[in-house]
C-alpha cells in the first residue's frame, strides 16, 4: 500500500462528517483534533511534515470546516466525542496517536477514556480534559446572555479576531483568510456559538459530568508515552493548563514555546514540528505491516 491524500465524509446521523486522511495507510496513525474556531487547516503544516512515515487522520467536528453544519444539532461534548468514535470505529483506528488542541483535547480524551485499548500515545498541544475554575473575561463575554450568541453569530466576534488574538505573529492575509473561509455567515457559525456555551463550569451545567469524568479517566493513561508541547504566551489555556497536565501525566515529555500563543502551529510551525517528530522516532510502535 502507498501513499494517500484522501478528503472524504463519513455519514452520520446529524450530518456529514469532513476528514483529511493522508500517509501510509499500514503506517502509525496519528488522529489530529482541532478546536474553536479552527479547523483542520490548523493542522496543515504538521500533515506535510509528517505524511511522509505516519499516517494522519484529520476531522472537521461537525458544524466545522467543511463538516455540515446543521441549526438543530445539540453540539453537547458529548455528542461530539460520539461522533469521533462513530469515525475511528467506521476506519477501524488502533494504535493510534492523539494529537490534541484546545476542545480537541475534551472530545479526544472522551473518546479516549471509552476505548483505550485504541489509544498507543498522545500529544498535547494547548488543550484540557479536565473542568476548570477559570474562564478569561473575552470569553466570557461571548457567554453573556442574548448578547453573547449576537456578538459571535452576527458581528463574528469569535472567529473573527481569533487570527489576531490566538496568535503572537501577523498571519499572512491568505491564512487568515482560510482560517475564516468555512464561517462566512452567521448560520456557518453555529458551531463556534455551540462550543462557548457548552465550557462546563458547574456541576449543573449539562457536560460538566462528561468532562468531570474525562478528567478522572487520565490518570489511567499516565503510562502511555506523552509530549507536550505549550505555546507559553496563550491567554485562554495559559501555562497552569499545562503544569495540570504534567501532575496528571508526570511522565510526559514537555516542550515550551516561550514566544508562541495559543495557535502553536502558526507561531513555531517549524519548532512545534521538529518536536512532535522528534517525540514519535523516540517511541515507536510495533505496528504490523
Amino acid at each position: 500500500m502507498g501513499v494517500g491524500d484522501v478528503s472524504a465524509f463519513l455519514e452520520l446521523p446529524a450530518g456529514r462528517m469532513h476528514y483529511e486522511d493522508e500517509g501510509p495507510r499500514w503506517a502509525e496513525t496519528l488522529l489530529c483534533l482541532h478546536g474553536n474556531p479552527t479547523w483542520s487547516f490548523f493542522y496543515r503544516g504538521l500533515v506535510a511534515g509528517l505524511c511522509d512515515r505516519w499516517r494522519l487522520v484529520v476531522p472537521d467536528h461537525l458544524g466545522c470546516g467543511h463538516s455540515d453544519k446543521p441549526l438543530g444539532w445539540s453540539y453537547r461534548l458529548a455528542d461530539h466525542v460520539a461522533n469521533l468514535e462513530r469515525l475511528v470505529l467506521a476506519l477501524d483506528l488502533r494504535e493510534i496517536t492523539l494529537v490534541l488542541h484546545d476542545w480537541g483535547g475534551a472530545i479526544g480524551m472522551g473518546f479516549a477514556r471509552r476505548h483505550p485499548e485504541r489509544i498507543a500515545r498522545l500529544v498535547i498541544l494547548n488543550t484540557a480534559a479536565f473542568p476548570s475554575p477559570r474562564m478569561p473575561w473575552r470569553i466570557r463575554a461571548c457567554r453573556a446572555p442574548l448578547v453573547g450568541p449576537y456578538m459571535v453569530r452576527r458581528w463574528n466576534a469569535f472567529a473573527g479576531l481569533a487570527p489576531r488574538m490566538a496568535v503572537e505573529r501577523k498571519l499572512p492575509d491568505e491564512v487568515r483568510e482560510q482560517f475564516l473561509a468555512p464561517y462566512d455567515t452567521p448560520a456557518h457559525r453555529i458551531a463556534i456559538q455551540r462550543f462557548v456555551e457548552d465550557i462546563p463550569m458547574s456541576p449543573a451545567h449539562p457536560s460538566w459530568s462528561e468532562l468531570e469524568e474525562t478528567g478522572r479517566a487520565l490518570a489511567s493513561f499516565a503510562d502511555r508515552p506523552a509530549c507536550i508541547v505549550w505555546g507559553e504566551k496563550d491567554w485562554c489555556f495559559t501555562p497552569r493548563f499545562r503544569e495540570e497536565w504534567m501532575r496528571r501525566l508526570p511522565k510526559a515529555e514537555v516542550h515550551r514555546l516561550e514566544h508562541a500563543g495559543h495557535w502553536l502551529l502558526e507561531d513555531e510551525p517549524e519548532q512545534a514540528l521538529g518536536f512532535v517528530r522528534g517525540f514519535l522516532e523516540r517511541t515507536p510502535l510495533a505496528i504490523a505491516r
